[in-house]
């Protein structure tokens, strides 16, 4: 509904017509990609036109390998870098993760229209921003000591670009979405979402393993998710963000968790276990699962229950001396 006014008007005048506008099915799945796939209208399409927010991208693209069709993305959010990256995060039906579903080809372009990202809800780029700096500190943690190639050394150093135009516009951008004002700022912002992170992404992928692509973050997210509560009230880069926190406190990198605990309590993200609704007794759950999560395969060192348990207890005090 937020494109295709914008959509039609673009094709008023070409050769090109829509066949039909369907929904994704609501998830990422291997099931919606696979009902898609069967559908007449998209046997018969020259080309799909991918709309939405991430699982919608995502699904799309995964669906596009399928059938080899060329794909073309409209974010009408900023929250994920998947309008433009080369892999699918993949989910069961009833939302819980099951794998990112690598391929060879970006989408072949991704239209990005500011005036539509700015009408969009914030909290998408509220979110957008937690997913966002979490590329830099785990691409440049992962490929730590390591003699890198040519191009994971370059996606690694593009990283930083993932969390300094945050730094200084991400607050700005996040109110100006708020007011639903077109600005420098959220431009900035949502080209360091959607672009950089994706280029990022692309680059520091190697041979179809997540080796510097993802890292302790992710792997607290996706653990989570076998709780209803983090599917069904919190959104992906939310709660990346915060694991972002838990991140740098494992990696005893005080400076930077200063400067993400401020940018989070600044524009709302969240700081604490209470924030995503997550109890003591349910992250004792969960910290030997995120300790032997696929993110943390390589990783320069081993990630314990006990190096956990204390970042979630520093994290705990830090909030309440501040």
């Amino acid at each position: 509904e937020a494109a295709k006014p914008y959509l039609d008007l673009a094709l008023e005048a070409s050769k090109l017509m829509i066949s039909d506008y369907l929904w994704y099915g609501g998830e990422a799945s291997y099931e919606n990609v696979e009902a898609l796939s069967t559908h007449p209208l998209v046997q018969d399409a020259d080309m799909i036109f991918a709309i939405g927010g991430g699982k919608a991208l995502d699904t799309c693209k995964a669906l596009s390998i399928k059938l080899h069709k060329p794909i073309f993305t409209f974010p009408t959010i900023a929250s994920t870098c998947a309008a433009c990256t080369t892999v699918s995060i993949m989910y069961r039906p009833d939302g819980s993760f099951i794998e990112p579903y690598f391929f060879d080809i970006p989408p072949v372009h991704t239209f990005i229209h500011t005036a539509i990202l700015a009408a969009a809800p914030s909290k998408y780029l509220w979110a957008g921003i937690g997913d966002t700096y979490a590329k830099y500190y785990e691409a440049s943690i992962s490929g730590r000591n390591e003699e890198l190639v040519h191009y994971n050394a370059l996606g690694i150093c593009m990283s930083r670009m993932c969390v300094d135009p945050l730094l200084q516009y991400g607050a700005k951008a996040y109110q100006d979405n708020v007011d639903h004002h077109c600005s420098y700022e959220l431009e900035q912002t949502i080209l360091a979402i959607i672009v950089t992170t994706a280029i990022v992404s692309i680059l520091v992928t190697k041979e179809h393993t997540a080796d510097y692509n993802s890292g302790l973050a992710h792997a607290i997210f996706y653990a989570l998710t076998s709780f209803k509560e983090i599917e069904e009230h919190h959104l992906h880069g939310e709660v990346v963000g915060f694991g972002v926190l838990i991140l740098l406190l494992v990696d005893q990198n005080i400076d930077e968790f200063k400067k993400i605990y401020e940018l989070n309590k600044s524009i709302g993200l969240p700081v604490s276990l209470e924030d995503i609704n997550i109890t003591e007794s349910m992250l004792q759950e969960i910290l030997p699962i995120i300790t032997k999560m696929p993110d943390l395969r390589h990783y320069p060192y081993n990630v314990s229950v006990e190096m956990l348990q204390n970042a979630f207890d520093r994290l705990n005090n830090f909030q309440l001396i501040d």
